[in-house]
């Protein structure tokens, strides 16, 4: 294929990340064409290699939604970890919120799994799914609009013609750019110190959180008994916390997760290496454009307090192929407005709930000013059922608005005429 050549279908999906490979594989495999552009291909998980600082906790929605991609069985059959119970604490042990997966008919609450483990299956994946053609290593270098088609110029020379795009190319993306959306952007002056704890006793399968003065401290379990840390601090206090030698490390984070003797995480053993992070949030005003849309970090970036940002983009990549394929059903263009705007309503506004929501709750969490709100809060989420059930369902990436595919529809049934 010469570079001037023009390559024409149906999708053009810009970013192969998470959200972006698992938008690429469930689209291919409901029968569109589909051409993807990143830029780098990711490196092969390696389970001899010390666990990555960067993990995620899939939810049961994401993991289905996962499976329907191919990428779900090499996940499990590598490194990962479920986790059955919940707990949160505010400040110490007296007011907290314990959710155990089987009071809700669930196997799991969740997995801890090391992000790049989830970026390498999907791209096998995506390596093993008809209809894709994959241009990597290359970038997005303009976008133009040719015979009312977006045609996007790659750095390769290449020209990639479709009847949608799809930007999933991240925070800072250049797709958003380029179609001119804009978003809203909150800095919040804090950090997230993550690294890998090891503890006298076990991590049970269990994923806790603590509210302290400054922010959140969250152990998620992994496959060998350790916790992957992540502790929310303003920023100056992450890099005093960075400086740190690993035995004055340690006597910090005791002080942090102290709790009563019989209760876990109990003493802290062994720190590995450390690293920290800038924390966001972003809204664009819009999820659609020209014959476009917006997934993931793309069209939403939100505050890790409550571990939903991979989950929220990859029910954003299954609700697009959701929509996608009953517009097919219908007769109607998949770059159609009318079809594309359910899209943008239907994820804009859980984007909504879940991003403000946080934002609310780390205001609520944060000032001292507000611990007996605080108690009463958690207490009042604590005797409800229908609340704790919410809640979960919610998290679960399972409540009643989340996409047929998170709530275990497979893609053959949602084929089906």
């Amino acid at each position: 294929m010469s570079p001037q050549e023009r390559i024409d279908c149906d999708v053009l999906v810009v970013g192969a990340g998470m959200v972006g490979a698992a938008a690429a594989s469930l689209l291919a495999r409901s029968g569109f064409s589909v051409a993807v552009i990143e830029h780098h291909e990711p490196a092969a998980f390696d389970v001899s290699q010390p666990v990555g600082l960067r993990v995620s906790a899939i939810s049961p929605g994401s993991a289905a939604v996962l499976n329907q991609t191919g990428a779900w069985k090499q996940v499990l059959n590598s490194r990962h970890r479920h986790y059955r119970e919940m707990r949160v604490e505010d400040r110490d042990e007296s007011s907290m919120l314990t959710f155990q997966a089987g009071e809700f008919g669930l196997d799991t609450l969740g997995t801890i799994v090391e992000n790049d483990l989830v970026q390498w299956a999907l791209w096998q994946a995506l390596s093993m799914t008809a209809g894709v053609e994959v241009y990597c290593p290359d970038r997005l270098a303009a976008l133009d609009f040719v015979d009312g088609r977006p045609q996007a110029r790659l750095e390769s020379g290449k020209r990639v013609s479709a009847r949608l795009l799809v930007g999933a190319d991240g925070a800072d993306s250049r797709v958003r750019r380029l179609l001119g959306i804009g978003s809203d952007h909150w800095e919040y002056g804090q950090m997230g110190v993550v690294g890998v704890v090891q503890s006298a006793r076990p991590n049970p399968g269990m994923a806790w959180q603590r509210f302290i003065e400054g922010g959140p401290v969250a152990l998620l379990p992994l496959a060998d008994g350790r916790s992957s840390l992540v502790w929310t601090c303003p920023e100056a206090r992450a890099k005093e916390l960075l400086q740190l030698d690993d035995e004055a490390f340690l006597l910090e984070l005791a002080g942090a997760v102290a709790g009563s003797p019989d209760h876990w995480p109990g003493e802290l053993e062994a720190i590995g290496p450390r690293a920290a992070f800038p924390l966001t949030m972003r809204l664009s005003e819009r999820y659609r454009g020209r014959r476009s849309v917006l997934l993931g970090d793309a069209a939403h970036v939100m505050h890790p307090l409550a571990g939903q940002g991979v989950n929220m983009g990859l029910l954003d990549a299954a609700a697009l192929a959701e929509v996608l394929v009953a517009a097919r059903r219908d007769g109607k263009d998949c770059g159609n407005d009318t079809v594309l705007r359910r899209y943008d309503r239907w994820r804009r506004s859980e984007a909504e709930v879940m991003c403000r929501g946080v934002h609310g709750l780390r205001g609520l969490f944060l000032p001292e000013g507000l611990g007996l709100l605080r108690r009463v809060g958690l207490g009042l989420v604590g005797r409800s059922w229908t609340l704790r059930e919410a809640f979960i369902r919610r998290a679960a990436g399972q409540n009643s608005n989340a996409p047929a595919l998170a709530r275990g529809k497979t893609l053959a049934a949602l084929l089906r005429p």
